[in-house]
């Protein structure tokens, strides 16, 4: 039996996590990234970005900023579609836990919102929306579903957040084999 402690923070994370996904009558989805490597900063569209991780080919614009970020397109791409396979109703059900938080925190330096506030409950939004269709994430996906306009990502962090969600697969993974759930 869960505490009514439990639930009501339950029920708090998800209605603020609705709360950001209703926020915004135009978009429920970013549109814009603002990609960032250092002291570079350069606003993509989503659909941009979404093309480079899918033909391997950026545009000309975004490929002049990478060359000045002195990165390849293949050094954002690879990280950006790496399949991260998961459980999506235990997903959700361990980040909305205090470990859950723990991760959040971890790959939120690397994607966040462009006010730096709420970026737990934007990014568990759109961890749980990418996973959900089909068991499978990635760093795209997430970008694809992040609940604000515009999200920002600090380049030079996206292989670490994409090792997080991977180490996150894992341990989901012994939790399921093991059958201990919390």
């Amino acid at each position: 039996m869960k505490s009514p402690i439990l639930k009501l923070r339950r029920a708090l994370a998800v209605g603020i996590t609705a709360g950001i996904l209703l926020s915004s009558s135009n978009a429920i989805a970013a549109e814009q990234v603002v990609l960032k490597y250092k002291i570079l900063r350069e606003k993509i569209s989503v659909q941009e970005l979404t093309r480079l991780t899918e033909t391997g080919t950026p545009s000309p614009a975004l490929a002049t900023y990478l060359k000045l970020a002195g990165k390849s397109p293949e050094d954002i791409r690879q990280p950006l579609t790496q399949v991260v396979k998961v459980n999506p109703r235990l997903l959700d059900r361990v980040l909305n836990s205090w470990a859950g938080n723990a991760v959040l925190d971890q790959i939120s330096p690397a994607i966040h919102t462009p006010s730096n506030q709420a970026n737990r409950q934007a990014l568990r939004a759109a961890l749980t929306l990418s996973a959900s269709p089909d068991g499978k994430l990635t760093l795209m996906e997430v970008l694809q579903n992040y609940p604000t306009q515009e999200v920002e990502v600090e380049g030079d962090r996206l292989v670490g957040a994409y090792r997080q969600l991977s180490r996150l697969s894992d341990r989901l993974e012994n939790l399921l084999n093991r059958g201990r759930l919390f």
